[in-house]
């Protein structure tokens, strides 16, 4: 496969992935209002389970294969997913929304840490310029107050770290045993959606004061969440394709896109409030993704240097060490 054809593909997958997301998104008020204020995690739950039986469905119409591999690292791999979500949701609880948009922003530069020190993956300076350009606009943006505290710094610095290997692990194990996305979506579901319906109602519980089952499920909540489950089947199979096509730190940047989507929509479409604050920091964001884009087309190996082993291109990466993947790879079982 030539780096060409690598990149039209890479291009589908990224623009598969903003419009799934950008689809759940657009989730009505009577959903929103049971993902704020009552059962954030616990739906997540349900929208995993939901992946798995459609994908265990399509299985049996044969239109994947199932390739089992190390088992171990599978569940180890779900349960760490299932944990990052339930961090990400307790940081919310426990900050400012302007402290949450500051961990999201965090996720790439530590995700850039983690591969530079244990892949020894190498991120040029142009390649860190643009991302630089792009996180402090997303900042200018969204970022609005800053209230610290000890427990929640303490959270979100879990959740950082957790989210950031979880991609990472997403990227890596597809390359390492050589399975695609829908192989292992469909392997770490079952542990995700175990993980979290375990500890969604407690965690939800927790964070709103009240029980998950107690929620007035008339049919038109009954309706949506069905809706917005099958949406999730969608956005779950996206986020490993463009993971395991591209890379952790190009999945975020995405995420940041569909954060200037949002703004940029709620404002033309629903006229929600807006500042010239926030035209400033879209802007900026839209440019560092623009530099982002560029340079890592510009960095990616010529049709001439392309071999059978090239298999990531990210801001001129060399290929992942082996001994570094079944380090980092068997690390994160054991720890479960």
């Amino acid at each position: 496969i030539v780096p060409n054809d690598i990149l039209r593909k890479k291009r589908v997958v990224v623009h598969l992935n903003i419009l799934v997301k950008q689809k759940q998104v657009d989730c009505p008020e009577v959903l929103l209002n049971l993902v704020l204020y009552c059962a954030a995690t616990t739906l997540t739950s349900w929208h995993l389970l939901v992946t798995f039986c459609s994908l265990h469905v399509a299985l049996c119409m044969k239109l994947f294969e199932h390739k089992p591999f190390d088992a171990r690292t599978v569940m180890g791999f779900g349960v760490l997913n299932g944990i990052s979500i339930g961090l990400l949701n307790l940081s919310l609880g426990f900050n400012s929304v302007g402290f949450y948009q500051m961990t999201k922003l965090a996720i790439i530069p530590c995700t850039v840490i983690l591969e530079t020190l244990f892949f020894r993956k190498k991120f040029s300076r142009y390649i860190q310029l643009s991302l630089s350009v792009l996180l402090f606009g997303v900042g200018v943006a969204t970022v609005t107050d800053l209230q610290l505290n000890a427990m929640g710094s303490v959270l979100s610095l879990l959740a950082i770290v957790t989210t950031c290997i979880a991609q990472i692990m997403t990227n890596t194990i597809q390359k390492k045993f050589k399975v695609s996305s829908t192989q292992l979506l469909y392997q770490s579901c079952p542990y995700q959606a175990l993980t979290l319906f375990i500890v969604g109602p407690f965690l939800d519980g927790f964070l709103t004061n009240k029980n998950v089952f107690a929620f007035a499920y008339t049919p038109q909540v009954l309706f949506f969440i069905v809706l917005s489950c099958l949406i999730s089947v969608s956005v779950n199979f996206s986020t490993f394709l463009v993971i395991g096509k591209t890379s952790p730190v190009t999945y975020q940047v995405l995420g940041h896109l569909k954060t200037c989507l949002v703004l940029a929509f709620g404002y033309v479409l629903l006229h929600d409030p807006f500042s010239w604050r926030n035209i400033l920091g879209i802007l900026i964001a839209v440019v560092g993704m623009g530099l982002y884009s560029y340079f890592c087309t510009r960095e990616a190996p010529k049709p001439t240097e392309a071999s059978p082993q090239v298999t990531q291109l990210d801001g001129g990466s060399p290929p992942l060490l082996p001994g570094l993947l079944l380090q980092f790879s068997c690390y994160l079982p054991r720890m479960s």
